[in-house]
């Protein structure tokens, strides 16, 4: 996750515009509640009220569903192949593959998914087709979905797992040192809330290897980023929310903190990524006296220059090779993934050859020469592609290292997106603003029922990736999926970035009223058979467009989502509420509690005359289960029937394949019951 620095100026006459999502309709009578719904267990899912899933349309889900994801991990330390994240199973765990187009061997396998791994960068004896027998990982393993991962180191040799950390805190941002000796990450052991700093080497009894080391206790929320070439600093991160971040060197001997700062004046801005180069120079990401974040270079003077300021884009990530000598940038240009390399005066050359899609990793290999990317889009899954350079004077070439499994599906059946703007309800620049949206249309004329698919964040980007609910829901059932990026989405500079800030709130949810009046518009799509779905504080939108725009939605879906702002911030993680606050408000204010309790979609429950699903893992420690609990309850008692579906064994979201599948049918079937 990268972040930007928001701003926003108020325009006296903009605020006397009329808002659509700050007048609430009138609260229709409440009728009385309705009976106990039938509950059933499924596998680890608890199934309250949501009907049997007919078994001719689970067969059809599951072939969607069995799209296999898969995305870059690393390159193997002497370079004879890579390891990816992929699913033979029930859950993600890493397989090698030697060779472009090679053979996938795992290499793990565990009831939880690997969620991250940090290759060891050993200097190996000779390695043979199935990889470096000597290679060693730390990986990132929790239980539950509950996000408290845990450290375990893996060799290759033997196959063993050993746990490193303490089993009950939350560690993050494994790093190896340039040398392999060394590994440094936070975790937040010490109090649950802070991510302080620890070293961990390994020890000769891998069965039992040593404990590690704190070195640093930090205050808040860190990562770690890049370690120095002599061992002796590490990068850290200090996220304090999407407005701000800090960038420090911390010297391990002594604990010392210098910041990294991309102006002298040291002004409040937004830090993404950040790396160590060539001797004496240091790259960041951020937005300081930007719109779009930006990737700058500070040199061994301390002074800073902004490679990438002729891009009006987000630069996405980075990555620097082992020499210090090639710079590759993610560039997100309109929710788009463009490649691009720096040349030898520092500028910014488009790598062509690469399908569009988006981008979801990035790796130089060992020698430098070659640079791995993980690139999902509307016909694939997910698949690593390899760009070489062969030599100063050739343009690189462009190698697919991996083609994974669409369950069965030919990828050509599957609907690439169009990227259209729709007018809302204010003025920018003298015109009304313009929202933009990725269209998923069926084959055919229409008029076709409507899903609008809100993302989570708020701070996040719908992009064009692969997702198999989109496809089976316009390939199968001939349903629209209008996918908008509402004020708050990241991706389009600061000043939209920031529209939603504090008790704007609720005019992001205007801008889905206005896209139901671009709808309408549309002789292809059905205004009256247009439903909402969304995830995490997507899930949030999806209540709040129920209570305001109910009159005008037959249905929504409400995955992990917030119900109501005051108990979600009382009872996220601890490690999380601060950075909540800044981006929502601080329910501990009685002015912003009062208004944080206004726009609760629980407040208003009984508003919500809809049809109503609600998806929710157990041990969800960003959105508590108590958010679709008391929103559940508040919807039945005002008489209307919810589907309620309980992943006992999930979190923020579904990562068993089993619950997955599960939920993808019972959503077409919620679709073709309730919207259809």
């Amino acid at each position: 996750m990268t972040w930007t620095a928001r701003h926003w100026i108020a325009c006296a006459w903009l605020l006397a515009l009329p808002c659509p999502a700050l007048a609430a309709p009138p609260a229709a009578p409440m009728p009385a509640a309705a009976a106990a719904p039938e509950v059933r267990q499924q596998g680890n899912l608890r199934l309250d009220g949501v009907p049997e899933t007919p078994p001719e349309l689970v067969a059809r889900a599951l072939q969607f569903s069995n799209a296999r994801p898969l995305r870059l991990a690393g390159w193997l330390p002497d370079g004879r192949g890579m390891l990816v994240h992929t699913r033979f199973g029930e859950t993600n765990q890493l397989h090698h593959v030697a060779m472009p187009m090679g053979m996938r061997s795992q290499w793990t396998f565990g009831q939880e998914p690997v969620a991250f791994a940090a290759i060891r960068p050993l200097a190996p004896p000779a390695a043979g087709p199935q990889g470096d027998p000597s290679a060693e990982l730390v990986l990132g393993i929790d239980k539950g979905g509950s996000e408290f991962y845990q450290l375990f180191h893996f060799r290759r040799a033997d196959g063993k797992l050993a746990r490193l950390t303490d089993g009950k805190a939350r560690h993050e941002s494994p790093e190896w040192s340039k040398d392999g000796k060394q590994l440094a990450f936070v975790g937040t052991g010490r109090n649950g809330k802070d991510f302080d700093l620890y070293l961990w080497a390994p020890g000769a009894d891998t069965d039992a290897p040593p404990a590690p080391k704190l070195v640093k206790e930090l205050s808040g929320n860190w990562r770690v980023m890049d370690w120095s070439a002599d061992h002796a600093k590490v990068l850290l991160l200090h996220f304090l929310s999407i407005e701000e971040a800090e960038v420090f060197e911390c010297t391990l001997a002594t604990g010392e903190l210098r910041p990294i700062r991309a102006d002298k004046a040291g002004k409040k801005a937004a830090y993404g990524a950040a790396r160590y180069g060539e001797a004496g120079v240091i790259w960041l990401l951020t937005g300081v006296d930007a719109e779009f974040q930006r990737l700058v270079r500070i040199g061994p003077d301390g002074a800073a220059a902004a490679v990438t300021a002729n891009i009006p884009w987000k630069i996405e990530d980075f990555d620097i090779s082992d020499d210090g000598k090639r710079v590759a940038l993610h560039v997100n240009e309109d929710g788009w993934a463009r490649l691009y390399v720096l040349d030898d005066k520092l500028r910014p050359v488009l790598v062509p050859g690469l399908p569009d899609g988006v981008l979801s990793g990035m790796q130089w290999a060992p020698d430098g020469k070659s640079l791995a990317v993980s690139l999902t889009g509307a016909s694939t899954p997910g698949d690593v592609w390899v760009v070489q350079w062969l030599s100063d004077k050739k343009p690189p070439a462009v190698a697919r290292w991996t083609q994974t499994e669409t369950g069965g599906l030919p990828p050509q059946v599957f609907v690439a997106p169009k990227l259209v703007r729709y007018p809302t309800f204010d003025m920018a620049g003298g015109k009304r603003r313009q929202i933009p949206c990725f269209v998923y249309k069926p084959e055919g004329k229409g008029p076709f029922a409507t899903v609008i698919h809100i993302h989570g964040g708020p701070e996040a980007q719908a992009r064009p990736w692969f997702d198999p609910a989109i496809q089976f829901w316009v390939r199968e059932l001939g349903i629209a999926v209008l996918v908008p990026n509402v004020r708050g989405s990241d991706g389009y500079g600061k000043s939209f970035l920031e529209l939603d800030n504090g008790k704007r709130r609720q005019d992001s949810v205007a801008d889905i009223g206005a896209l139901l009046d671009w709808a309408a518009t549309q002789p292809d799509l059905d205004s009256k058979r247009i439903a909402v779905y969304g995830g995490s504080y997507g899930g949030y939108m999806v209540l709040a467009s129920l209570v305001q725009y109910g009159d005008r939605l037959k249905a929504g879906i409400d995955i992990v989502g917030i119900s109501n702002f005051v108990t979600f911030l009382e009872n996220t993680q601890a490690y999380r509420r601060d950075n909540r606050r800044a981006e929502y408000g601080d329910e501990r204010d009685p002015a912003m509690r009062e208004f944080l309790h206004q726009i609760s979609p629980l407040t208003h429950a009984n508003r919500i005359r809809s049809r109503l699903f609600v998806v929710q893992g157990a041990n969800d420690p960003r959105v508590p289960q108590s958010e679709a609990e008391q929103v559940v309850r508040a919807v039945r008692a005002a008489g209307q029937p919810v589907w309620y579906m309980l992943g006992l064994d999930e979190g923020h979201g579904f990562a068993k394949k089993s619950n997955r599948d599960a939920l993808i049918a019972a959503v077409a079937h919620f679709w073709k019951t309730q919207l259809l």
